[in-house]
């Protein structure tokens, strides 16, 4: 008899080549990663959202944030094999859902923004992680966008590591840009320090699209306070750890002992990294390496490696 394993194996990530992209230009995009079935789910799940919300007016510009909390369709995003292991990568044990959201962006031309970044303003995130995100988003294509002017997500490559740029504040045109022009079904993933904005709509279709951004469990989380706690007990084990709805404000620095592992370690299917703490230790007062933390380790041996074998050729 096949034995159940009590915790999930963390769902797959980056590929190193997908790494070196999103570290050059601050957003990776994945092709038909979103089967049509479940655009179509997704979509007739913001068009149930939205003819709930007496604010709607139906053809009209409609934003909505917790979404996870408003329809079950959203609540399985929280964890979704699809993306969350390139969160995870990034956040290791302490990962939190920062925010989710879906935008209804109609024909009229009028629902835009500016050039920014996401996150904090007057000391952005690069301040304290010049390297690596604080936060990322997941987006969720699920309309074409074959052209320009059909309420395109607009990006500036690179920008990520910069933290001023003379667009900030305006929506005009800037040398680099790129105007992104997705087909349905495509995912992107982008650096949360990368600057954008968002082109008017003055084609003849609705924009339907989802995000979802993710962060340490320490940063404060950007559409709630807590959750409903009814609500978070139809959440599976993982979910509920990820909305992060803790009591003890605390938590969030030092989550309790249940909520470890998150998941297991995707190559070796193990809770611990071996060999890093004596046994003694209590798996939630240990730290695991994250992805990035890996790489560099990997790199760092293997030049330790190659330095200590010119040594040994120079010797001999």
């Amino acid at each position: 008899m096949e034995r159940k394993q009590k915790y999930r194996v963390a769902p797959p990530g980056f590929t190193s080549e997908q790494w070196q992209t999103f570290n050059e230009d601050g957003i990776i995009f994945i092709e038909d990663a979103i089967s049509d079935e479940d655009v179509q789910s997704y979509i007739d799940a913001m068009d149930r959202v939205a003819a709930n919300n007496p604010k709607y007016k139906p053809g009209g510009y409609l934003g909505m944030q917790n979404i996870v909390e408003r329809d079950p369709v959203f609540a399985d995003l929280i964890d979704h094999e699809r993306h969350v292991g390139y969160a995870y990568d990034l956040f290791g044990e302490l990962l939190k859902l920062h925010i989710s959201q879906f935008f209804l962006r109609p024909p009229g031309g009028k629902q835009y923004n500016q050039w920014h970044p996401d996150g904090a303003r007057a000391l952005p995130y690069g301040v304290f992680s010049p390297k690596l995100p604080l936060q990322i988003k997941v987006g969720y294509w699920l309309t074409d966008l074959p052209r320009e002017k059909m309420g395109n997500l607009v990006v500036l490559p690179g920008s990520h590591r910069q933290q001023y740029m003379d667009g900030y504040d305006t929506h005009e045109s800037i040398p680099g840009e790129r105007v992104v022009c997705p087909r349905k079904g495509t995912m992107t993933v982008m650096h949360s320090s990368i600057w954008h904005r968002v082109e008017p709509n003055e084609s003849d279709v609705v924009r339907y699209n989802i995000f979802v951004a993710y962060c340490p469990s320490w940063l404060t989380p950007a559409d709630r306070f807590h959750s409903n706690p009814e609500w978070l007990e139809t959440l599976n084990r993982e979910q509920r750890i990820i909305m992060r709805s803790y009591s003890n404000a605390y938590h969030n620095a030092k989550p309790p002992a249940s909520d470890f592992p998150l998941f297991l370690e995707r190559d070796t299917q193990t809770e611990v990294d071996e060999d890093a703490y004596l046994e003694h230790v209590q798996l939630h007062r240990r730290k695991r390496l994250t992805m990035p933390e890996r790489l560099n380790f990997l790199a760092e041996s293997n030049q330790e490696q190659t330095l200590f074998k010119g040594e040994r050729e120079q010797i001999q």
